[in-house]
């Protein structure tokens, strides 16, 4: 994640929080700033990104490396102000 993001941010301002259904990928360690979710509780992992309403879209994901191909969605979000 801090790969893919950090041509547009500082990557010190990524940060996590582990909840029950997701592992939320941050910015600047506020909610209200989400890069986007990362759900691996089942079989099938998927990756949630958030639009401009914060409405998610969840997409399936082999393996953690798969989130390259989401590297435009991830800088977008970004790059969303507040």
């Amino acid at each position: 994640m801090l790969a893919i993001v950090c041509c547009e941010i500082d990557p010190a301002r990524v940060t996590y929080r582990d909840a029950k259904s997701y592992f939320a990928i941050l910015l600047d360690d506020n909610n209200r700033r989400p890069i986007c979710r990362l759900h691996f509780n089942a079989a099938q992992k998927y990756v949630g990104l958030l639009d401009e309403t914060k409405q998610e879209t969840r997409h399936p994901i082999g393996s953690v490396r798969d989130l390259y191909n989401f590297a435009d969605a991830l800088r977008a979000a970004v790059r969303q102000p507040i």
